[in-house]
């Protein structure tokens, strides 16, 4: 990381202007900015070995798969999965997480059995929960969050019950970028034989993660938000789970027979893939992942961090600025208030001037709500951002808020 304008090189969007501005791009935790190897990957893709795969014995199909299952054992290696075929290809961890909620309830659930969620989740990871409700009769449980922004393992003790089957917890909040105690959630919740899924899609771009060292049973994450292509994510399962769970969706690939009155289904990991992937979506996953890889996540995290803590330290300098969350451990994420000004008015004054940040409840309104406040700035950093941004930030900042007072 010692020469990030080369980085910055690497992302074309970079150099474009926003009302004449120079672009800062503060929006990661949204989704992250492609570097031109991904983006000409999947042209790769399109213009020389398109076609359906799994499928044919033509060398056109036989490049494709070759390419999407290069893809699969690339994740695998990533997380450190026992198995490639623990990798399951979705559209995102939104799918992803529909799919284990789906699968799970159907098969592993009654009614009045319970899922432990928190007070800090995306409305992806309460939603499928709360549509299952409605289909199995299952009941979500949520952890609270302190005023810090902090879970407590003692009250996840306390709410789990010999109805609890599932923990689903996020790693990092989106909101307050606190960094939740994984493994100590996860050695909890097995000591009760409770698997665990861990939402990844805060922080499987930031650190390194280890899902045989963290014992997780699930994991889900994007490509986008690990400068990939969108519509592609990925469920991690342990491969006890994933065979003893039923398909989320029916068509073709997921199946190992079919007659007019019964299907016999396919091994893992087909069995969760029905129809035609984005084969270049997972080649640019790859792409994205072997980038992040030749410089170096280790880099990558120090770097953010140090990014972190001076942009943290800027905004405190604000007399108007009330950080939100305030967790000991936090990364990435910097949400914010200014006293007397809506978000949505600060954020466009910003815009305006060049900064791409995000305003509003950021898909986690239960969190929004308790904290009794409207909804937040959202400052979010990748290896690409560098302090010069940050201190452009604060200077427009401060000019927005003297406009606005």
């Amino acid at each position: 990381m010692n020469d990030v304008n080369k980085i910055r090189k690497d992302f074309p969007i970079l150099d474009i202007e926003v009302y004449g501005k120079p672009l800062v791009y503060f929006d990661n935790a949204a989704t992250t900015q492609k570097p031109l190897r991904v983006i000409r990957k999947m042209e790769e893709v399109y213009s020389k070995i398109n076609a359906n795969i799994h499928r044919g014995v033509h060398h056109l199909s036989r490049m494709a798969t070759e390419s999407h299952e290069q893809a699969r054992n690339t994740v695998c290696d990533y997380i450190n999965a026992r198995h490639s075929r623990e990798i399951i290809f979705t559209r995102g961890t939104t799918d992803a997480i529909n799919l284990l909620a789906s699968s799970f309830c159907r098969s592993q659930c009654n009614k009045d059995d319970e899922i432990i969620l928190t007070e800090m989740e995306h409305h992806a990871n309460i939603v499928p929960w709360q549509l299952q409700k409605e289909i199995t009769g299952i009941k979500p449980v949520f952890l609270p969050v302190n005023n810090k922004g902090e879970i407590s393992i003692s009250n996840l003790k306390k709410l789990i019950t010999n109805k609890t089957k599932l923990v689903s917890i996020t790693h990092v909040s989106n909101v307050l970028g606190t960094v939740n105690p994984i493994e100590e959630i996860v050695n909890i919740a097995h000591k009760y034989n409770i698997p665990v899924m861990i939402d990844a899609a805060q922080s499987i771009q930031h650190q390194e993660i280890d899902v045989q060292a963290i014992n997780c049973d699930f994991l889900v994450f994007s490509s986008h938000k690990m400068y990939g292509p969108l519509g592609v994510g990925v469920l991690y399962g342990k491969e006890s789970w994933l065979d003893k769970l039923p398909p989320y969706q029916g068509g073709g690939e997921m199946i190992s027979q079919v007659g007019l009155k019964h299907t016999v289904f396919n091994s893992i990991p087909f069995k969760f893939e029905a129809g035609t992937p984005d084969y270049a979506g997972t080649a640019g996953l790859k792409e994205a992942i072997d980038y992040i890889k030749s410089i170096g996540l280790d880099k990558i995290q120090a770097y953010e961090e140090d990014l972190f803590r001076f942009a943290t330290n800027e905004l405190l300098k604000i007399r108007d600025v009330k950080i939100i969350g305030n967790a000991e451990n936090k990364s990435s994420v910097i949400s914010f208030i200014v006293k007397g000004i809506h978000n949505y008015d600060v954020g466009m004054l910003l815009d305006q001037m060049g900064f791409a940040l995000r305003t509003g409840h950021h898909c986690a309104q239960p969190l929004i709500n308790k904290l009794n406040i409207e909804g937040t700035l959202r400052a979010s950093f990748a290896f690409y951002n560098t302090k010069e941004e940050i201190i452009r930030f604060i200077e427009a900042l401060e000019r927005a808020i003297r406009m606005l007072k």
